[in-house]
C-alpha cells in the first residue's frame, strides 16, 4: 500500500498563473513544469509535505503528450484535467494528498475529498 504524500499539480492553472510565454508553446511549458517539480519527490516541500513525495503533474490539451520524467508522474487527462485531478485525489483516501491549483471550483472538489489545496506560487522555483 502506498504511503507516500501525494502532490497533484494541475498542469494547465499552474502553467497559465506565469506570463512566462507560455502560450506560444503549451508543452514546452509543461515540460518547464515537470522538470522543476522533479526535485519534489526526494525533498519534499517541508514542512507539509515531508520526502518522499509522489509527485503527478496532470497535463491535457497541447501538453497531452508529455512524458513523464524520474521523479514526476505525468498523467494525461482523457478529457477535463479538473475530472482526473478530482479522480487521483479520490483514489488515495488514506494518504495525505495536497493539489496544486487557483482554480476556485476545483479547490472545492478536492477539499471535498479531505486534501489540502496550495496555489501556484507555493511551488518553489
Amino acid at each position: 500500500m502506498e504511503n507516500r504524500p501525494l502532490l497533484v499539480v494541475d498542469g494547465a492553472n499552474v502553467v497559465g498563473s506565469r506570463p512566462d510565454g507560455w502560450w506560444r508553446d503549451r508543452a514546452g511549458a509543461a515540460v518547464r513544469l515537470r522538470d522543476a517539480l522533479a526535485p519534489l519527490a526526494e525533498a519534499g516541500v517541508p514542512p507539509e509535505l515531508p520526502p518522499p513525495v509522489q509527485v503527478v503533474l496532470v497535463v491535457e490539451g497541447a501538453a497531452r503528450h508529455v512524458p513523464p520524467t524520474p521523479g514526476v508522474d505525468v498523467v494525461s487527462a482523457p478529457g477535463s484535467g479538473d475530472d482526473t485531478v478530482v479522480e487521483l485525489v479520490a483514489a488515495a483516501p488514506r494518504r495525505s494528498r495536497v493539489v496544486v491549483t487557483a482554480d476556485r471550483e476545483l479547490r472545492a472538489r478536492v477539499t471535498a475529498l479531505g486534501a489540502q489545496v496550495r496555489g501556484p506560487r507555493w511551488l518553489p522555483r
